[in-house]
């Protein structure tokens, strides 16, 4: 009999994705939903589904938050170990006008050297077809990567497709996730979503975790490589500190004393 971590991984491995029921407990998710509304006040000058990777080298809460041992246990089922940060993001559909993702591989966008990478997306708000939840293409994670497309006619979150034509929507499942719930996806899946024409936010964070072997291929330091778990590979990254908690400075949270 498969144990429930072997049955995920064999449906990752056919689908592309999969999904971790309740793996982070109400007191912490509900701590990230007022991150994100914190952050939204602190950068009034980007859409709420645009809190991305650079603002985490100094927010002590977003890394304690992706580094939670639990979170960890599960990306290390599909890259190992030894266990790094590439980036996270909030994407956060307002009520009414929250934009659609367009159909797309999320390998195409991302500076990395082999693409050896699993996404984590936390459901920090309950996601439906009603507010735009994800959609999955099962069983693409075997297509190449393929050449992105802008896409500025229509409001959305990347300002990019892919080739439509390579997309059989017809297949597409939705994955409805509780406020907690965690889904697995394959960098090479295609996915995307609609736009939240509902009455309730659509908040979900995903998180981007690489094994140490991964190189992030970048001139400058990048703003979210932190080591997370495990050992460095010599000369592959240079990872930041962990940042520290200041009062008046950064989110108050649950054992923000042990970070100052």
């Amino acid at each position: 009999m498969s144990t429930p971590s072997q049955e995920h991984r064999q449906q990752f491995d056919r689908d592309g994705y999969t999904v971790y029921r309740q793996v982070l407990d109400p007191g912490l998710v509900e701590e990230a939903g007022r991150h994100v509304e914190w952050l939204a006040q602190h950068h009034p000058d980007l859409r709420p589904e645009r809190l991305g990777h650079n603002l985490m080298t100094d927010d002590p809460f977003w890394v304690r938050l992706i580094s939670d041992d639990r979170l960890l246990d599960v990306a290390a089922q599909y890259v190992g170990p030894d266990l790094a940060l590439f980036a996270s993001h909030y994407l956060s559909k307002p009520p009414g006008d929250g934009m659609p993702v367009l159909w797309h591989q999320d390998g195409s966008y991302w500076p990395l050297e082999p693409m050896q990478v699993v996404t984590l997306w936390l459901a920090v708000d309950n996601s439906t077809p009603e507010n735009g939840c994800m959609r999955v293409i099962p069983g693409t994670q075997d297509m190449n990567l393929q050449k992105l497309q802008s896409k500025t006619d229509v409001a959305n979150v990347l300002s990019s497709t892919m080739d439509t034509t390579l997309v059989d929507e017809s297949r597409a499942v939705d994955l409805v996730l509780m406020a907690g719930d965690v889904s697995v996806h394959h960098p090479n899946v295609i996915h995307g979503s609609n736009a939240n024409t509902s009455g309730m936010r659509r908040c979900g964070l995903t998180i981007r975790y690489i094994p140490t072997s991964t190189r992030i291929c970048a001139e400058k330091q990048w703003p979210s490589a932190f080591l997370l778990r495990g050992k460095a590979v010599p000369g592959i990254n240079t990872y930041l500190p962990w940042p520290r908690y200041v009062k008046g400075r950064h989110l108050p949270f649950r054992g923000c004393e042990q970070w100052a």
